[in-house]
């Protein structure tokens, strides 16, 4: 019998259910939703969850989609999913938790007696750390972004290769392969020997059909990859990054990109203009080196200083 929060599966069963995190203000539980699929024969256990940003939606349509369609029957293993981690900033549609002031993805391995965030992250890793690998929903929250699959642990990481094998089985094309801030699960799992990748599924407001079906072929990749289901995954070559270049506006006005996601961006590359609201050129901006367009701001409207958009660098294929 394998049980996650409230939910409870026996071999070849799947249930769902709630995972007790903490308490609201008016005092009710806070519980986020769970589900477990329990493989009819014994093997690994994947880890998934989303929105451990509250308004990174793609990952929780990758769920709604994924659940329903496994069958225990024909899976090998188990399968616990946290469909919703950042339960406070999901109910209002925020990217922080708004009880803290928190980036979720910023708390784990979490404090049981910390925090909101820490709590909630605290209580999620207890689940993460069952399982043999783990894989983190994210998306750019609503910035424009190509697919892609973070390795956050470090390339000198001890688990690095394995973390890379994991992104490049999730097969979403794109690779940024560099080391991420402290409190990611994506840092916390290799750390504790469980290899862990950060899917990006583009950005949206709302969700975006395109990157929940990527993101929904990634999972089915890494439970026909690592042996969860019988079947074959060709992992084919990914456009790897190791960093970025960030540019901002040199003015205040509207945007007007010249490179869109995914362009191949060359030294002296005009990345974008800045016009006034009559049209008049205002600033030119242009690549201090070469890579790849990756990210960029989904509103035309900038202040001096602002961010407008990020190029992938050290660009390989691996």
């Amino acid at each position: 019998m394998t049980t996650l929060g409230s939910a409870s599966a026996a071999p070849g069963e799947t249930d769902t259910g709630r995972l007790e995190v903490g308490e609201a203000r008016d005092g009710s539980p806070v519980a986020l939703p769970v589900a477990v699929i329990n493989g009819a024969r014994d093997g690994k256990t994947l880890y998934v969850q989303a929105a451990s940003d509250g308004d990174e939606l793609n990952g929780v349509g990758v769920i709604q989609r994924v659940v329903p369609q496994l069958d225990p029957a024909d899976v090998v293993g188990e399968i616990l999913v946290v469909g919703i981690v950042n339960y406070h900033a999901f109910q209002v549609a925020e990217h922080r938790n708004p009880i803290d002031d928190t980036k979720m993805n910023r708390a784990y391995p979490g404090d049981e007696n910390g925090t909101s965030s820490e709590r909630i992250a605290a209580a999620t890793y207890g689940v993460a750390s069952r399982a043999d690998l783990i894989v983190d929903l994210h998306q750019g929250s609503t910035s424009r972004m190509i697919d892609e699959v973070r390795v956050r642990c470090g390339r000198h990481h001890r688990l690095h290769n394995e973390c890379l094998r994991l992104a490049k089985t999730f097969g979403c094309g794109y690779i940024l392969d560099q080391k991420g801030p402290d409190g990611q699960l994506a840092r916390a799992g290799p750390d504790d020997g469980i290899p862990t990748v950060d899917p990006e599924l583009g950005g949206a407001v709302g969700w975006d059909e395109e990157s929940i079906r990527k993101g929904v072929d990634g999972i089915y990749n890494v439970l026909y990859g690592y042996g969860f289901l019988d079947g074959t995954c060709e992992t084919s070559s990914q456009t790897r990054a190791k960093g970025f270049d960030q540019y901002g506006s040199p003015a205040g006005g509207l945007v007007r990109f010249k490179k869109d996601l995914g362009d191949s961006v060359s030294v002296g590359d005009v990345l974008f203009e800045v016009t006034d609201v009559f049209g008049g050129l205002k600033a030119r901006v242009t690549a201090d080196g070469p890579g790849l367009f990756w990210r960029s701001r989904r509103l035309p409207q900038v202040a001096s200083g602002e961010y407008v958009c990020s190029v992938g660098t050290d660009i390989d294929t691996v």
